[in-house]
């Protein structure tokens, strides 16, 4: 019975195809799989479904989220359908004119910008980090600004400054009164959106450019600009990140909100270890990935 469910149901053959490679009849090989169903050797579960709007509702309560936007969304097409709740979220956040809003760099963000954010006139959008001497596109930081600026209708800050620098040379970028200017925003923030990033043993280094003092971080679940942490939300640290041009823990905390953007099943740790270091207190997500963090959470995660 159980080898004959085995090449049923994990195998994927057809009874007659079992049939014939263990010389015994189909009705013998239907009659094997019905006892071991009714012995308790193959349990068939028919998940219930679970609309969107109830996901984010337990992610909310479960994470102590403030909001959660989740969204049905087509394979391989999630950042461009997380824009559209994005946007919701932006909208009804009160943000007026002189208000902050920060960018953090990554895939999820430059996805939702090319699907464009609602008016927002008079914002004033600027890099939650600085930049990395990079010609991959999710990390052109300044260039995420102006594409939000000009979608919104508001005012773009440029950080010229790298977001790791040597320690000798940190202080003369913050000292730089265009960089200073910027940087004086972060304590203003109303808004930030942000990526949730994998742990490095999930995400290749040339992916993520991590110094090889990130790649060593072997229980990180994750970072929310370079700011790892554990799946408990402990910060864990690293070399270099004194030296960070980066929008600090306790700043993304002070925001109204600190919106995750982040989808793939693959996230799923790196989201409740996000929300638990209070480094995101909102989520826009699809249902699969949002599936998969009550998985965990339910599992005891």
């Amino acid at each position: 019975m159980h080898m004959v469910a085995k090449l049923h149901y994990e195998g994927d053959l057809p009874q007659v195809q079992i049939a014939r490679q263990l010389g015994v009849s189909t009705a013998t090989i239907s009659r094997l799989l019905q006892r071991a169903r009714a012995e308790g050797i193959v349990r068939i579960e028919v998940r219930e479904l679970v609309v969107p709007d109830a996901l984010g509702a337990q992610l909310e309560r479960q994470l102590d989220l403030r909001r959660v936007s989740v969204v049905e969304t087509p394979a391989g097409s999630a950042g461009v359908a997380l824009s559209a709740p994005l946007g919701t979220m932006l909208k009804t956040a009160n943000i007026g004119p002189g208000s902050v809003l920060a960018l953090g760099w990554g895939r999820a963000i430059r996805a939702v910008l090319e699907a464009g954010l609602p008016a927002m006139p008079g914002v004033l959008v600027v890099p939650a980090t600085g930049g990395m001497q990079q010609h991959h596109a999710h990390f052109q930081i300044n260039e995420f600004a102006r594409m939000a600026a000009e979608q919104a209708g508001g005012t773009a800050y440029f950080l010229h400054a790298p977001f790791l620098p040597s320690a000798e040379a940190r202080d003369s970028f913050l000292a730089d009164p265009a960089i200073r200017e910027a940087v004086a925003l972060w304590d203003r923030i109303d808004v930030a959106v942000v990526g949730v990033g994998l742990p490095h043993a999930l995400n290749a280094p040339d992916a993520s450019l991590a110094t090889p003092s990130e790649q060593q971080l072997v229980d990180s679940a994750g970072d929310v600009i370079r700011h790892y942490f554990d799946v408990r939300g402990r910060p864990i640290d690293w070399e270099g990140a004194d030296r960070l041009i980066a929008v600090t823990p306790d700043q993304l905390r002070r925001a109204r909100l600190c919106i995750g953007v982040a989808a793939g099943e693959a996230k799923a740790a790196s989201i409740i270890g996000a929300a638990r270091a209070r480094l995101i207190n909102a989520l826009v997500t699809d249902a699969q990935t949002a599936q998969a963090v009550l998985d965990q959470l339910a599992a005891g995660v």
